[in-house]
C-alpha cells in the first residue's frame, strides 16, 4: 500500500491465523496502515486483499463498514445511551441478525473475554480495563476476518493491560491480525510475527522470539532493551570496529567463521564495568577499553553510555567506580550473555500462505 502524503509504502502478509505486531517509532506509518486496512484512508496504489477479497486496489474501494475488519483503539467508544449487552450487538445487529440472534452472539462474545457478568451494566460504570474488554467484544461478535489492534492497552493503567491482554488473546484467536504497540510484553504476549517500520518501509521483520532476541535495527535494539553491535566474526566471538576503539568480545554461543560481519547482543545489564586499569573478565574474557560519554538514569539503575557500548549499574557501583563522561573504563561481557550470529545480507523473510495482504508499489 502507497500513501504518497505520508510518504508510506509498505507490503505486508498476515497468515490465516497470525497476528502481525508493527512496530516503530512515532511517525514511521504503523496507524496509517491500520487506517488503509480499515477503510478509513483511501490508497494511492497498491492494494488490500482479505481473504482473496480486494479491499482497496485499482478503481475499487470497499467502504469500511463492509470489510469485516474488527477495529479496537486505544479508547474504546461505547455507545453511552446503550447497555453493555446492546453496544456488543451492534455489529451482529447492523448486519441483519435479528434481536435475539444478535443478543446471544453477543452474550458468547462477552464470555470469550471473560465479561460476561458486564452485559446489564451501563458504559458509564465501567473501568478503563472493563469497559476495553467490551470493545474487544464488540469486535468479535461483527465475527470480522481481520483484527486490527491499534495501542489497544496504551491508555490502561498496569494493573487493567493483564486482563486486557487475555481478551486480545480471544480475539486474535484463528483470524488474520495486525497490532499497533510500543509495549515489549504485549507483543511478546500476542504476536507470531513482527514488522519494524521506520519512515515508511519496512527495515526489519521476522518470528518475535528472533527479532527480539536478535533484533538487527536501532528501534527493535531499543524495543527489547537490548544494546545491538557489529563486528567481524573472530574464533571466539567479534572484533568490534577500529574507528570506535575496537577489542574483542567473548560469545559462549558462538559458530560463526572468523572473518564474516556479524551481529551481537547483550542485555545491559549484563556488563561489567572497571577502571581503565583493571581487567574484569580475566584474561580468557578479556574486556575492551571504551571512554564513558553519558550517565542516565534508568529505572533505578544509572546507564553508562561507553562509545557503542552501555552498561546498567547501580548508583553503588557508579559511586564506587567515579565514574564520570570522559573518564577511560573497560567494559565486560560475559561470553554466556553475548549472542552472535552472521548479519543477514538480503531481505527479511515473510510468513507462509496469506489470508491477508497489503501490497506496495
Amino acid at each position: 500500500m502507497v500513501r504518497h502524503d505520508r510518504d508510506v509504502d509498505v507490503a505486508l502478509i498476515v497468515g490465516p491465523t497470525e497476528c502481525v505486531a508493527l512496530i516503530g517509532p512515532n511517525g514511521a506509518g504503523k496507524s496509517t496502515v491500520v487506517d488503509a486496512v480499515a477503510g478509513l484512508l483511501p490508497l494511492d496504489d497498491g492494494e488490500v486483499r482479505s481473504a482473496g477479497r480486494v479491499l482497496a486496489g485499482p478503481g475499487r474501494r470497499v467502504p469500511a463498514h463492509r470489510r469485516r475488519t474488527g477495529l479496537v483503539a486505544q479508547r474504546p467508544d461505547l455507545f453511552p445511551h446503550l447497555g453493555v449487552l446492546a453496544n456488543v450487538a451492534f455489529g451482529p445487529r447492523a448486519a441483519g441478525s435479528s434481536g435475539r440472534e444478535a443478543r446471544l452472539t453477543a452474550r458468547r462474545a462477552l464470555a470469550a473475554v471473560g465479561a460476561a457478568a458486564l452485559a446489564d451494566r451501563a458504559p458509564g460504570t465501567l473501568s478503563g480495563g472493563q469497559a476495553q474488554r467490551i470493545a474487544i467484544a464488540r469486535a468479535l461478535a461483527a465475527d470480522p476476518s481481520v483484527v486490527l489492534l491499534d495501542e489497544p492497552t496504551a491508555a490502561l493503567d498496569v494493573s487493567a493491560q493483564q486482563e486486557v491482554r487475555d481478551a486480545l488473546r480471544a480475539a486474535v484467536a484463528g483470524r488474520p491480525s495486525i497490532l499497533v504497540s510500543h509495549d515489549p510484553v504485549e507483543v511478546m504476549a500476542l504476536a507470531d510475527r513482527v514488522v519494524v517500520l521506520e519512515c515508511g518501509r519496512v527495515v526489519e521483520q521476522g518470528p518475535t522470539s528472533a527479532v527480539l532476541a536478535r533484533p538487527h535495527s536501532a528501534f527493535a535494539a531499543a524495543f527489547s532493551g537490548l544494546v545491538v553491535l557489529h563486528g567481524v566474526a573472530t574464533a571466539r566471538g567479534l572484533a568490534l570496529d577500529p574507528a570506535t576503539g575496537g577489542g574483542e568480545l567473548v560469545s559462549a554461543a558462538h559458530g560463526v567463521p572468523p572473518g564474516r560481519p556479524v551481529s551481537a547482543t547483550y542485555h545491559p545489564t549484563a556488563a561489567v564495568v572497571s577502571a581503565a586499569g583493571a581487567s574484569p573478565g580475566g584474561a580468557d574474557a578479556p574486556a575492551v577499553l571504551r571512554t564513558v560519554t553519558a550517565l542516565e538514569p534508568r529505572d533505578g539503575l544509572v546507564r553508562v553510555r561507553a562509545g557503542e557500548l552501555t552498561a546498567d549499574l547501580t548508583l553503588a557501583a557508579v559511586a564506587r567506580l567515579a565514574a564520570a563522561p570522559g573518564q577511560a573504563v573497560r567494559v565486560h561481557v560475559p561470553a554466556a550473555e553475548l549472542s552472535v550470529w552472521e548479519r543477514a545480507t538480503g531481505p527479511a523473510g515473510r510468513g507462509g500462505a496469506a489470508d491477508f495482504l497489503v501490497t506496495g508499489t
